[in-house]
């Protein structure tokens, strides 16, 4: 039996000159094409000049439904492209249960690889690469979302975060109130676009920068890696809170700043700090 070939193909970020000629021979190879918003992906290949026979919407609303549809056009033997709004299908995008799905039915799966904001924010942010996490959009609230901030607070490598604008300076705060403000972070925004703009900079600081402009555009946060642990004793910690919390810091924040300048844990430096205050 005759079965089709399914093309994960990135498309630009911003910049359409980011658009490969592979990617667009492969678009034009594929009588469908699977997209988030057909107006959006519309307007792409009507740049290029490509007219796909179909075009199949996948998005969190429809990825369920239209896997099925997708998997049994690959096992008629039509070839099949699947794209997103911008960048690679999958990445904090639809395109995973596709892929999963195709895999699963022993579909050939392919890809045209292209822009990556990810990758792109992480190469130009100064910070480590060698090592990094990836953590795309956090939860918006809850148990979720503390604990995914934890795995950052704690997390040894380089980490990677997508955030709407709406939401950016909130996850700023969050990021600060865990890590401390001398943790090194960069924020990247409109990537390959016009007004493209890179922030780089103690955590603290750059929480005040960007709290006096008005977010705008998708961004990317990279965040360095937690420091090591040292083998700083219970005595080493006590002396360092007793010096904050006689100059007037709270007992919380001593806690959170004397856990980030020695490297230990939090809690333990927290529960330090309440026994000084008591003293």
């Amino acid at each position: 039996m005759n079965v089709g070939t399914l093309h994960l193909v990135a498309t630009p970020i911003g910049n359409l000159g980011d658009m490969t000629a592979r990617a667009v021979d492969t678009l034009r190879a594929c009588p469908v094409v699977c997209c988030e918003d057909t107006r959006h992906s519309g307007r792409l290949l009507q740049h290029f000049g490509i007219s796909p026979e179909r075009m199949i919407v996948v998005n969190e609303h429809t990825e369920y439904d239209a896997t099925r549809t997708i998997v049994e056009l690959l096992m008629s033997g039509v070839d099949v492209a699947l794209v997103t709004d911008a960048g690679s299908p999958g990445i904090s995008d639809p395109g995973e249960l596709v892929v999963a799905e195709a895999v699963r039915a022993g579909i050939r799966v392919t890809a045209a690889p292209g822009a990556s904001a990810l990758v792109m924010a992480l190469t130009t942010s100064g910070l480590p690469t060698r090592r990094f996490a990836f953590e795309g959009f956090l939860p918006r609230s809850g148990v979720q979302r503390n604990e995914r901030i934890a795995a950052v607070r704690d997390e040894r490598r380089t980490t990677v975060i997508y955030e709407a604008p709406h939401r950016l300076q909130r996850t700023l705060d969050d990021l600060l109130a865990a890590c401390g403000p001398q943790r090194r972070i960069v924020v990247t925004r409109e990537l390959t676009k016009l007004h493209e703009e890179i922030v780089r900079g103690a955590l603290g600081d750059v929480v005040a920068q960007l709290a006096e402009s008005e977010p705008r555009g998708e961004y990317v946060i990279v965040i360095d890696a937690a420091p090591e642990p040292t083998a700083a004793t219970d005595d080493d910690i006590v002396r360092a809170l007793r010096e904050k919390i006689t100059a007037g810091t709270s007992t919380k924040d001593a806690a959170t700043e004397v856990a980030e300048q020695l490297g230990v844990a939090r809690r333990r430096a927290y529960e330090l700090a309440l026994d000084v205050k008591r003293d």
